[in-house]
């Protein structure tokens, strides 16, 4: 117990001290809009110069790959500082407990030095905040656990094969099409178990309706709806055997 309060209470003066650092500083939130707009912006950009066109299912699917690239990141830091998640998940429900405050929108509306927006520590809150709703993530033996450091690790290079041939078509359509197909395939498997995983293990008694319905169901839901998609797009793909479902 006391060195749980010990961690709790260093944790919150490295917050602190973080703070107070001299330099730059940039909004959480705004970084992490900016890193997905430059990878939406490039990717959209790119296909209108190359077909003068843009297609609804194009810009879906490449926002969502954006977005998974961005978030690969995320998870491959919840396996580097998973020791440090686990500290600040403690430390998060007592500034909550002692502030009112909700902890993943004082994440995103706080500001963090230039020189820290890389650093595995800084977004190691990300998962300590969204631990105050799901418990599973600041506790390495469970599947939720599990499950999202294997996607940051095994999807990042897929999803950017992805992203990339599904705007220049470098690739001929059937071999994006197989890609697409396993890729699209195991993040719905894998986010439908999740889901699975946190009503069976009761999690969901714990957290108002509301935050069930928000932060556990809608922020997990584009990894099923998105995929759901991408399943009919790599299909086409490789039974049409050209990138028209693209255009």
């Amino acid at each position: 117990m006391n060195q749980s309060v010990d961690n709790s209470s260093a944790e919150g003066r490295e917050s602190n001290n973080l703070n107070k650092t001299r330099g730059p500083k940039i909004r959480v939130l705004s970084f992490t809009s900016l890193c997905v707009g430059i990878l939406i912006t490039v990717g959209l950009g790119t296909k209108y110069y190359l077909n003068q066109e843009l297609s609804v299912t194009y810009v879906i699917l490449s926002a969502f790959f954006s977005i998974n690239i961005l978030i690969c990141w995320w998870e491959a830091c919840l396996f580097w500082q998973r020791t440090r998640v686990e500290n600040r998940t403690s430390y998060w429900r007592e500034r909550r407990i002692q502030t009112g405050k909700l902890p993943h929108v004082e994440f995103f509306t706080s500001k963090v030095p230039i020189s820290q927006v890389l650093s595995s520590k800084t977004w190691a809150d990300i998962w300590a905040t969204y631990a105050q709703y799901d418990p599973s993530f600041a506790d390495r033996r469970t599947y939720g656990f599990s499950v999202d450091i294997a996607n940051g690790f095994v999807t990042l290079l897929p999803t950017i094969f992805l992203y990339v041939v599904f705007t220049v078509h470098f690739v001929p359509a059937y071999v994006a099409g197989m890609v697409g197909l396993m890729l699209c395939w195991q993040w719905i498997y894998m986010t439908s178990v999740y889901w699975v995983s946190y009503f069976v293990a009761k999690r969901h008694r714990s957290i108002p309706r509301r935050d069930l319905y928000l932060y556990i169901i809608g922020t997990n839901a584009p990894w099923v709806v998105c995929p759901l998609l991408g399943l009919i797009v790599s299909i086409r793909l490789i039974v049409e055997g050209n990138y028209n479902v693209l255009s």
